[in-house]
């Protein structure tokens, strides 16, 4: 199904500011709705994804096909999964476009800019994520999970983007340091369970940006815990 972003929410983009929401001037407040609307002008979301059967071993989840996913913090979420539907996400290299020409006239707003784009990506991957569970009818599913969360080391992106044929339909490639390309994009596993699943939340604890998280520093959090 084709990804339409019609808005962003703007206290979201003011989290990735670093920004409390309730904090925000007037000026900062106009500022992020003139970037957003600016953005979601150029942006052209892609996706795609491929359903895979999980098996657990002591060193991680082999996805079907062969793949070992490492670490123990997958290997926990998915507990109760024996499959799991792998996706792809990007905004598209517009987005990136868009950033590095406003970086050369204005860094403030490019940083408005960049923190539109960072919202806009986890609004896409929420609209796929609520498909993607349309398609399992009866059954359950934990978070999404990413390479860089908790112990899943980002070395992956390149295999996984590999599975779901990325930079052959969506133009999704991965760095020789393992970063995506075009750089707002996300890859993702959404597990299924067949029956009654723990519900756990996203925390700070498995979180990559955890040592150096504005949020936390402020004495807050991003809005996904």
């Amino acid at each position: 199904m084709p990804i339409v972003l019609t808005q962003l929410d703007t206290n979201e983009v003011l989290r990735y500011m670093g920004c409390p929401p309730e904090k925000a001037g007037e000026a900062l407040l106009s500022q992020v709705e003139d970037c957003a609307r600016e953005l979601l002008e150029v942006v052209r979301p892609r996706w795609n994804w491929r359903t895979v059967n999980l098996a657990f071993e002591e060193g991680g989840v082999r996805l079907e096909g062969g793949l070992l996913l490492p670490g123990t913090a997958l290997k926990a979420h998915l507990a109760g999964c024996d499959r799991a539907a792998l996706f792809c996400a990007t905004l598209g290299a517009e987005a990136d476009t868009l950033i590095r020409r406003t970086e050369r006239l204005d860094m403030a707003r490019a940083l408005a800019l960049d923190c539109c784009a960072s919202a806009a990506v986890e609004a896409v991957c929420d609209q796929i994520e609520t498909d993607l569970q349309g398609k399992f009818p009866g059954c359950f599913f934990p978070f999404r999970f990413s390479p860089g969360y908790g112990d899943l080391p980002l070395e992956i992106q390149g295999e996984l983007l590999d599975l779901l044929d990325a930079p052959r339909r969506v133009g999704l490639c991965a760095t020789e340091n393992h970063l995506l390309t075009p750089r707002k994009s996300v890859t993702a596993i959404l597990g299924v369970a067949a029956g009654e699943i723990e519900q756990i939340k996203r925390s700070c604890l498995g979180c990559p940006a955890q040592g150096s998280c504005h949020y936390r520093k402020a004495g807050g959090h991003c809005g996904i815990s």
